[in-house]
């Protein structure tokens, strides 16, 4: 049995991040450059840029909350199955994006993710998300 109480810990930072503004939790998380593989291309950035973009993220969609469905560790890698949902801030509406992300992790921080939305307007049917992103013990 491997031992990834490192990268629960690792996730449990990341979703506090996310979720609960901290976002001066990016230096611990973010590996010097990390690359994202997302609909628009790769691109990369520091720790310090991602923390920048978090704030901005949240600026823009007040009331995040990132759910996460399913999850799965394997050696290096983490796969999420998740729902963003945010407040529209000029309407006041409910939006969300679903989608599914792999990570994969060097030196405890996270140094590479495969993001891949859902077309707009597709939810996934399970109503109760995990109650942490990747629990501390399954």
């Amino acid at each position: 049995m491997t031992d990834d109480s490192g990268i629960r810990e690792l996730f449990s930072r990341w979703e506090d991040l996310w979720n609960h503004g901290q976002h001066e939790l990016a230096e611990g998380c973010v590996a010097p450059v990390y690359m994202r593989h997302e609909a628009a291309g790769l691109r990369t950035v520091t720790p310090s840029q991602y923390a920048a973009e978090v704030v901005d993220q949240h600026r823009l969609r007040p009331n995040t909350r990132i759910s996460v469905y399913d999850h799965a560790i394997s050696g290096d890698r983490v796969w999420l199955r998740w729902t963003w949902a945010w407040t529209d801030p000029a309407s006041g509406a409910a939006q969300a994006l679903s989608g599914m992300q792999v990570y994969r992790v060097e030196d405890g921080k996270l140094a590479e993710t495969w993001v891949t939305p859902l077309p707009a307007g597709t939810t996934w049917p399970d109503i109760v998300p995990q109650q942490r992103w990747v629990p501390a013990a399954e």
